[in-house]
């Protein structure tokens, strides 16, 4: 592995995003995530880059005791001019962003594009999370308020029978042609029951469904995919698979219509490339979506679409969840995900970084 220059050290710090509602998926309820941020300074240039090491608690394979040691440790190895070790998910995604930042002189420029220049945005999903019937329909009202063509919709938390009710008044307004929907199951339903109703949704011309079953079981959802009246896309299937030989594998014998990436959860920046190239090889769809980091985060898989040059809806309208969000030129109009250069600016001031003894 690589080292960094001499004249690099690593700081890195704790941070707590406070969400502005509940968000339930079928597997938890969240009020809060904890990320971790590393922080680059080159003593040589002057320049600085921060990155988010975007830990999920309750879904990322790394999600194991000892993770700020282990982020503590890296900044050791770094500071001390070592190689850097083989890195986990959520760590390769933060020193990543971090060293590209680096080379930009820290003003958010990870890859460079017209997007990041402002002269157009991303088009994104308007995501709606779990909740009661009436909560649900309130928030896919506002949402089509707003202007989104694409809605992604949380599902297995409430009644089945709801949730139906609730497509099927959304099919009563606007049609497949004006809007375009996505479910995710969060694996949800069961290899027994998920095709029968995966039927039953299909009545609401549904562009696609998000692991309708939980991960780790490749021959029963191959049979799902090879099955469903709805196209299936991978999600959480996703993750810990950094074995080019195993994704390639389990993308042969699933096949699935699309693949999900969250860059924090795959592997990170380079490692999504490379799901990107397996998924072309395959002749699989894709998007990217953030996995619930902060603004730091999503703006580095904004801009890894952007260098993509992506025209499908992304899932990247994450940034207005939280209170305490870091303020960023990120900016939400209508559909669509822009880099607002005249907007606002960078404001790490809430972050308190710490360097470890070496």
């Amino acid at each position: 592995m690589m080292r960094l220059a001499d004249s690099i050290r690593a700081e890195y710090c704790r941070y707590v995003l406070d969400f502005r509602f509940k968000a339930v998926t079928s597997r938890q309820a969240m009020v809060a995530k904890e990320t971790y941020f590393i922080r680059l300074t080159d003593s040589a240039s002057g320049r600085v880059g921060i990155g988010e090491c975007a830990l999920f608690r309750g879904l990322s394979a790394e999600d194991t005791p000892g993770y700020e040691t282990k982020l503590q440790k890296l900044c050791k190895v770094i500071n001390r001019g070592e190689r850097l070790p083989k890195l986990s998910s959520s760590l390769s995604f933060g020193l990543e962003t971090a060293l590209r930042d680096l080379e930009g002189d820290g003003q958010g420029v990870i890859y460079p594009s017209d997007w990041l220049d402002g002269k157009y945005g991303i088009r994104i999903n308007g995501l709606v999370w779990m909740g009661d019937e009436e909560e649900m329909a309130a928030r896919i009202s506002s949402k089509l308020a707003d202007g989104f063509k694409c809605l992604k919709l949380k599902i297995g938390g409430i009644d089945f029978e709801s949730e139906l009710k609730l497509l099927n008044s959304i099919r009563r307004r606007f049609d497949s042609n004006t809007l375009e929907l996505r479910l995710d199951a969060n694996g949800a339903f069961t290899p027994q029951d998920a095709l029968s109703k995966l039927e039953r949704l299909s009545k609401y011309d549904i562009h696609s469904i998000e692991q309708p079953i939980r991960a780790g079981q490749w021959f029963a959802m191959a049979d799902i995919c090879r099955n469903s009246p709805i196209p299936v896309a991978l999600d959480e299937e996703l993750i810990g698979e950094s074995d080019r030989v195993r994704r390639d594998t389990m993308l042969n014998i699933i096949k699935p219509s699309y693949i999900i990436l969250k860059p924090s959860l795959c592997g990170g920046l380079d490692a999504t490339d490379r799901w990107i190239k397996s998924a072309r090889m395959h002749k699989i769809g894709w998007w990217l979506t953030s996995a619930l980091e902060s603004n730091v985060g999503l703006n580095a898989i904004a801009q890894l679409a952007a260098s993509h040059n992506v025209k499908r809806p992304q899932g990247l309208g994450t940034g207005l969840l939280y209170h305490n969000n870091i303020p960023s030129p990120l900016s939400l109009r209508c559909e669509r995900l822009y880099y607002d250069n005249g907007g606002g600016a960078w404001d790490f001031s809430a972050l308190d970084f710490t360097a470890p003894d070496i």
